[in-house]
């Protein structure tokens, strides 16, 4: 661990930084969230069955998938959504890098990351990035990038619409609402390769199914996914 900087402890008594899920104030060691907060956290442990836990067998048959995990469980009103929330509402884009290379850092000695070649985050519509400023799943991407040193690819594939949240709809009107929502604009960089899709949340997998069903037609592709939370439908 490095040595925490006499710049950071200073800045640390003048602006005090708060937990984002309790809102307790960190110590210089913390990042986001607090140590408590996180041995806390509901945990799925997916990468210890990488290939067929809950989450994995949402994308069975559907794509050419190789594993699939999250970190957290995710129920709303609950010590996750609020991480969520304050990722992608609260103008926090750094919590998601920080998250991100938790996570990876987790998940790298079960071997979730072997012979994955790229991380591809789940793109944005234009419309939302604008409104938001930053893409979330690209945060996360970048902090797992951080720990497993996997290329970020974020041009093999666009959003090429913006449909509304996902939030308050069902399976079917997930599928319907996505699908279409995807397009692949430069399948040179992928081809025969093994992806990584990182997302915020997966729920019924629809967002990830279309756009695996883009990236897969680059030829030879081969898919796992990874998201920091993991609803149950």
């Amino acid at each position: 661990m490095k040595p925490i900087s006499f710049w950071r402890r200073l800045l640390d008594l003048i602006a005090p930084r708060t937990c984002m899920v309790c809102g307790h104030r960190l110590t210089p060691t913390e990042e986001v969230i607090c140590a408590r907060c996180n041995f806390h956290l509901p945990r799925t442990g997916f990468h210890r069955d990488a290939c067929g836990n809950e989450m994995a067998r949402l994308f069975w048959a559907q794509i050419p998938i190789e594993r699939a995990a999250a970190l957290f469980y995710y129920e709303p009103q609950a010590e996750t959504a609020r991480i969520i929330y304050t990722l992608k509402y609260d103008h926090h884009p750094e919590s998601g890098v920080v998250m991100g290379r938790m996570m990876a850092q987790e998940l790298n000695a079960s071997g979730f990351f072997d012979g994955i070649d790229a991380i591809v985050p789940i793109p944005l519509a234009r419309k939302r990035l604008r409104q938001r400023g930053y893409n979330q799943s690209m945060e996360i991407a970048k902090g797992v990038s951080a720990v497993t040193r996997l290329p970020i690819i974020s041009n093999a594939v666009k959003r090429t619409a913006f449909e509304g949240s996902q939030t308050s709809k069902g399976f079917w009107g997930r599928k319907e609402n996505v699908e279409k929502a995807f397009q692949l604009v430069n399948g040179k960089d992928i081809k025969n390769k093994h992806l990584l899709i990182i997302d915020d949340v997966v729920t019924t997998g629809a967002t990830v199914m279309a756009c695996s069903k883009e990236l897969t037609k680059a030829g030879g592709v081969k898919v796992s996914v990874l998201a920091l939370c993991f609803a149950k439908s």
